[in-house]
């Protein structure tokens, strides 16, 4: 089998109305992704979706498009799909950075892999250690009132764990998570997310603070590269620390862990160039003793799918104590596949079809097709 060409379509879906979400980042309102389709000469396809985001990685829409279809494509082209080491290779020489344009390749290839075989993912990943993954919804960091309504929904819905969004005004994002602990009641599991958006003095004040309200892990409190503050905050007080936008690479998993700057790495593929690119940064983790989470970009339902496979796969990938982000097609009005994914409220559980499990819907990537 060989593979022809890479096909990409962007597409622009809008989340649903009371679910966009605001971070330190900015308000995250529709998705502007790339859904990816690798052919072959034996009319097996792959499918793969780029969640990109420039704010995350540096990727658009529009950029990622041509980066598949102008560089990896024919890099390519004529290769079997089924060589996936030697294309993450291939990937790595022909364009730097751009991960999640590279993440969409590697799990349509591994779709493709899967079906040559008859075998979900997980299984090529070497079978399933979990049947389920619990899950946590995001609360954004909006007003009082706002964020009361949101974790009056997700409640209502059987949720057990929320993320709360803070990272902005450190008095507002106390009183933020103290509206939600009191809201929530002392059974279910709350982590906070600053997306880098504190300082070290705003870390500690907010921190301190935040003690008293029983949080499971704050996520990200300071900008990339302050490894040695990170640490200082985990020795200080009873709340561990998570790493993420610290965590794109190998190599900087490799520096969290030598300066102990985690009790958690979050991971997903798209973030780190694909999964076997996120699964050698949670071997690096486990060999340092540090948890791993599973991450979100707010990704559709391909992406997520191959999230599920990881999750599944990844002894050290631990939703049981850290509940992971497998939640994007929640948050968006279509997840551009034919059968929705088994998601929450408590727990995702991943597709049992060969491959990814999942098909493209047509219908839906016409309907959000961007063509601008």
């Amino acid at each position: 089998m060989k593979i022809t060409h890479i096909e990409a379509i962007p597409v622009n879906v809008p989340l649903k109305q009371g679910l966009t979400t605001k971070t330190a980042h900015g308000e995250h309102i529709d998705s502007p992704y790339v859904m990816v389709r690798v052919h072959t000469d034996e009319e097996i396809v792959g499918l793969g979706e780029a969640t990109v985001a420039p704010r995350w990685s540096g990727e658009t829409s529009r950029g990622c498009v041509v980066v598949l279809e102008d560089l990896i494509g024919p890099a390519l082209a004529g290769e079997d799909p089924c060589d996936i080491q030697r294309h993450r290779q291939t990937m790595a020489r022909t364009i730097k950075l751009n991960p999640f344009a590279k993440s969409a390749v590697e799990m349509a290839l591994w779709d493709i892999k899967g079906k040559v075989a008859g075998l979900p993912v997980y299984q090529l990943l070497g079978g399933k250690v979990r049947d389920e993954m619990p899950i946590r919804m995001v609360v954004g960091a909006f007003s009082m009132e706002k964020a009361r309504q949101l974790g009056e929904r997700f409640l209502d819905w059987g949720c057990r764990c929320l993320k709360v969004k803070v990272g902005l005004d450190p008095e507002e994002d106390v009183e933020r998570v103290r509206t939600i602990r009191e809201l929530a009641g002392p059974e279910v599991r709350i982590s906070v997310d600053a997306n880098c958006g504190w300082t070290v003095y705003e870390a500690r004040r907010a921190l301190a603070k935040m003690e008293q309200y029983d949080i499971l892990f704050a996520e990200q409190p300071l900008q990339i590269g302050l490894n040695e503050e990170m640490a200082a905050l985990r020795m200080k007080y009873n709340i561990p620390i998570m790493a993420d936008e610290s965590v794109f690479t190998l190599s900087d998993a490799w520096d969290v862990a030598r300066s102990g700057a985690a009790d958690i790495i979050s991971i997903y593929p798209g973030k780190n160039g694909g999964i076997l690119d996120a699964l050698e940064i949670i071997h690096v983790a486990q060999a340092a003793n540090i948890a791993c989470s599973m991450g979100s970009n707010l990704e559709l339902g391909i992406a997520t799918a191959a999230m599920l496979h990881l999750g599944a796969a990844a002894p050290n990938v631990q939703s049981e104590n850290f509940p992971g982000d497998f939640i994007g097609p929640l948050y968006h009005e279509a997840d551009m596949i034919t059968k929705p994914l088994s998601l929450g409220p408590v727990a995702a559980r991943v597709p049992e079809g060969p491959g990814l499990g999942v098909e493209l819907d047509m219908d839906q990537v016409e309907k959000y097709r961007d063509r601008s």
